[in-house]
Parts: C-alpha cells; structure tokens; sequence
C-alpha cells in the first residue's frame, strides 16, 4: 500500500503543467479545425444551391415588397377613396385573403405539371395585370366599366386577378428551394426563404408610405409601383430563371389527385380541429391590416401612416425569430402555440385601453413575439401529426387556417367597426372581442392537448 501511493501524484502533476508552448499549440489547431471546417461549410453552400435558387428567392423579396405595400393601403383605398363601408370593405378583403392562400395548395400542383420557370412568368403578368387595375379603378377609361358592372362587383372581380399570383409564386419558389437545394443544406435554403419573405414583409408597408406620403403621389401608386415591381421579375425570371434540375426526384401529381388529397386531410379529424383552432388565431392576426387601420384613421387620427407602422411586426420577427425560438426550445409543442395564441390576443388589449398610434405600435411588437413563439412550432406539430408517407401533403395544407382566419377576419373586421363604431358609438370596445378571440383559441388549444393526452394514457379497450 505504501509503495503504490506516491506513485500516481507525480504523472497527475506533470500532466496539468501549465505549458504556454502546448496550450498555444493546441489553440492554433483548434483555430485551424474551425476555419477548414468553415471552408468546408463554404464550399458545400456554394455547391449546393443551383443558380434558379437564388434567382426565385430574389424574386420573392419584389412579390412580398407588392403583396404587402398593397395590403398595408388596401382598407384604406376601399374605405376612403372608394367610399365603401367598413362591412363591405371587410367582405372585399376576406374574400381577397382566402383566394390569396386558399390557392396555393392547388397552384403547386399546377406548378409542378408545367414548370416552375413558366408558372413563375405566368404568374408575374398576371400580378402585374392585377395592380395595374387595382391602381386604375378610378381612372377614365374605367369609368364605363364602373357604370356597367357597379364598384363593388368591379373590384371584387378586380381583386380576383391578383390573387391569382401569390398561389403561383409561393409553390414555385418554395419548391425551387427543395428541388435546388442539396440535401446538406436544404433547412438553410428554407431559413433564406423565410427571412427573404420577412424582408419583403418590412420593405413593403414603408415603401407604401414613402409613394404615399412622403413622395405624395397618392395611394393608386401604390399599387402602380406594385405593379412595377413585380413586371421586374417577370423579366428576371424570364431571362435568368432556369428549371432546377432535381436533386431528388420530384413527384408530379395531377389536378384531380389534389382534389383527392383535400378528402385525404378532412378525414383525419385530429388534424381538422387542430387547423380550425389555428385559424382562430389568424382572425385577430389579419385585424392590424384590416380593420386597425380603418380604426386608427377614422376614431384616431385621420392622418395616421398605418402603412408605415404595420412594418414594424415585421421587423421585429427579422430580430428576434431567433431569440424567442431559443427561449422556447425547451417548451412542448402545443404549449408553445397556445401561448403565441394568447400573447396575440392580449396585445388588443393596447388598443382598447388606450387606441392610439404609439400604442398600436406597441401593439404590433407583442402581437409578432406571439407569432414567434407559435409560428415554427406550428409547422412542427403539423408535420408530427401527418401519417408516414404523408408529411407533404399535410404541410401543404397547413396554411389552410391562414385562409380561413382571413376570410372569417374581413367581414368580422367590418361588422365590429361598424356595430361599435357607428352604431354604440364606443369604437375601441370592438378590440375586447378580438382579445376573447383570441383567448378563446388559446384555451381551445390547450384543450385539445389535455384531450389528447388524456386519450394517450387511457387503456385501450378490449
């Protein structure tokens, strides 16, 4: 015993020496190891997105910038330059938002069956053709089209054309992402994606201010400059944009299977109710472009840059998408979506406390930290709960609550403006039932996850 025991001290303390020469060694290496690893990273994201990824995910930051400098004056433009009430402005833009993104579940079919590069074209003239007429209801030559088929007959079927767009483009460039990407970095094709989408998101509602207001040159610019925008990327795509060859093997399926598919995903019941639940929170989401503005300038200030403001929501999911997925890892699933759902709603409690501009910017930073939170959650849960073999087919109908929220949103919008507003003469009271709303669809999603497990845990039955 005696003689093992002063042998192990000495090796222990030659071995935790402190050797400047070594540590500085081992320092350099470790350097080395990250810079050749970061090379490496390099050289497969060179090597791993084809040309026609980065084409379509710049023509996506000029489709977003239209899409949302449109929608940011679109109430407004109905409500104030076209004199139609606030129920029938509602009407008009819920009908607008379904065809929106009720299309792209069935755009992407098409998309697939004749190509991404001309779908893409397509697509760009038909938006361009849209904001043109948006712009143009009031112009002269309109005018014998106005008295033939009425306003609101006029811009509804007006709305219709550009709708058609986004239907087209959204499938094109998320699955130009897919089909161009290796497979290595294919979830940073997709992380590109989505920040180019908020990009355009931020960029849109100020450069609908600056053709507005600074630059005075009234709202039907802004649809002209829309129109501008994305008539760029139609020559872009038709000059640069190339079909991506398949990295994987794309499925081509036919119009009448996706109609199938729609029978597929209703009958999975658990799923159904969990989209409805969602589109819940998509009604009081759609009210900061839809009634809010409308609110702010009629009960507010007649002179407020709702368009200018509603770029904050944007900005801040640019800057802190990151942070709050970090802060909410940890969390279940559902539990992170019911509390997205429920910050959401409280954040209208701003505005029924005290409406004003300030406050609806406010409102617009807390309403998009509930968006964080369940946004990247929600699409993770979808994909759990599709069957194998069917993950795709039920993310493509994932954004079917968007269109729903926004077309239940629109005329909900309009009839609160109007029964609190110009009937009860108490406008901001309207904001109390977007909060209960969206409390309402955060328990329900609570609900549902405690029915869940409890169905889980039960035994099953003999």
């Amino acid at each position: 015993m005696t003689s093992r025991m002063p042998m192990k001290s000495p090796p222990n303390r030659r071995r935790f020496r402190y050797n400047p020469v070594r540590l500085r060694a081992a320092g350099t290496a470790l350097r080395t190891g990250d810079t050749l690893h970061l090379l490496q990273r390099w050289r497969e994201i060179r090597a791993g997105f084809q040309p026609a990824f980065w084409v379509a995910n710049f023509t996506e930051i000029f489709e977003r910038v239209a899409y949302y400098g449109t929608t940011a004056v679109l109430a407004i433009y109905l409500s104030e330059q076209l004199r139609f009430s606030s129920e029938l402005t509602g009407w008009l833009m819920g009908i607008f938002g379904l065809m929106t993104y009720l299309l792209p579940v069935f755009g992407g079919t098409l998309a697939d069956r004749f190509g991404f590069r001309r779908a893409l074209i397509f697509a760009y003239l038909v938006l361009t053709l849209g904001y043109l007429l948006l712009g143009s209801i009031s112009a002269p030559w309109m005018e014998p089209v106005r008295r033939a088929l009425g306003d609101k007959w006029l811009v509804l079927a007006i709305l219709m054309v550009p709708a058609l767009g986004p239907g087209l483009v959204k499938p094109c460039v998320a699955g130009t992402t897919a089909r161009a990407s290796a497979g290595n970095v294919r979830s940073l094709g997709y992380s590109i994606y989505y920040t180019l989408v908020n990009v355009g998101g931020a960029l849109g509602p100020l450069i609908a201010w600056l053709v507005r207001k600074q630059l005075g040159l009234g709202i039907e610019n802004v649809f002209r400059v829309a129109a501008a925008s994305v008539f760029l990327m139609f020559w872009v795509s038709l000059l640069f944009y190339r079909e991506p060859g398949s990295f994987q093997e794309a499925q081509v399926s036919s119009v009448g299977s996706a109609l199938q598919n729609i029978l597929v995903v209703l009958a999975n019941l658990r799923f159904v109710a969990f989209l409805l639940i969602t589109a819940g929170f998509y009604v009081v989401y759609w009210q900061i472009w839809i009634s809010a503005p409308l609110f702010l300038r009629t009960y507010v200030d007649a002179n407020a840059d709702t368009d200018r403001a509603l770029s904050v929501e944007a900005f801040t999911v640019i800057c802190l998408q990151i942070v709050i997925t970090l802060l909410t890892r940890k969390m279940a699933a559902i539990q992170a979506i019911a509390l997205g759902f429920l910050i959401a709603g409280l954040s209208f409690v701003l505005l029924a406390v005290h409406p004003s501009v300030i406050m609806f910017v406010t409102l617009l930073i807390v309403l998009a930290l509930g968006e964080m939170t369940q946004a990247s959650r929600y699409y993770e849960y979808c994909s759990r709960l599709a069957p194998s073999g069917q993950e795709g087919l039920y993310m493509g109908y994932a954004f079917l609550p968007i269109a729903v929220g926004y077309f239940l949103a629109g005329p909900l919008g309009g009839h609160l403006l109007h029964h609190y507003g110009e009937i009860r003469r108490a406008p901001q009271q309207m904001w109390w039932v977007i909060v209960v709303i969206g409390v309402l669809s955060a328990a329900l999603m609570w609900l549902y996850d405690r029915i869940l497990k409890a169905q889980s845990s039960s035994p099953a039955k003999s």
